[in-house]
Formats: structure tokens, C-alpha cells, sequence
């Protein structure tokens, strides 16, 4: 990826954003839309997670990363904090790549 398309993708970003904080008090969206937008985004979200954990060069990627990641979820989930979020998914995968699980 050249600088080029990360400027323009940035810019893309920034404009969202902005445009959201602008529109937010002059646009009325009906309820239930914005309930499945809510959905929507955590679909997304919840893809985006599996397809990273889950695949590697178009192939599985194995049992350790789906493990940490799912002690990362576990533990996000008990609210601890963030870095040791990271830390305990990492030393998960770390562990069990040493241990020889792919």
C-alpha cells in the first residue's frame, strides 16, 4: 500500500467522523434503525475478530491464536484491564506455540 492510498483512506476516516459530530443534532434517526446499525457494526466487529483469529494466508491458523483470543475475550469480558487483556492473550498463545500447538 503506497502513502498515497493511506492519506486518501485517512482523510476518508476523518471525514466520517466528522460528518457524524456535524449530523448528530440535525438528523433524527427512527429507533429501530438505529438499533440495527448498532447490530450491524457488531457483526462486523464479530467478523472481523473470527476472520483475524481463525485464518492466516487463506488457510486455519491453528489452535494457539483462536486459544488467546478467546482468553482475551474472557477476560475483556471480566472487565480486567486493557493491558493485561493483551498480556494474558498473548502469553496464551505464546504458551502453547512453545508447547508445539500450532
Amino acid at each position: 500500500m503506497n502513502w498515497a492510498a493511506v492519506l486518501t483512506l485517512a482523510a476518508g476516516t476523518y471525514l466520517l467522523r466528522v460528518v457524524g459530530i456535524v449530523l448528530r443534532d440535525r438528523l433524527r434517526v427512527p429507533e429501530r434503525l438505529e438499533r440495527y446499525l448498532d447490530l450491524g457494526a457488531t457483526a462486523l466487529l464479530v467478523a472481523l475478530i473470527a476472520t483475524a483469529a481463525l485464518t492466516q494466508d487463506g488457510g486455519f491458523a491453528g489452535w494457539a491464536r483462536p486459544a488467546g483470543v478467546l482468553v482475551g475475550a474472557v477476560a475483556a469480558w471480566r472487565r480486567v484491564p486493557f493491558v493485561l487483556v493483551v498480556v494474558l492473550a498473548a502469553a496464551t498463545t505464546a504458551g502453547l506455540r512453545a508447547l508445539g500447538v500450532p
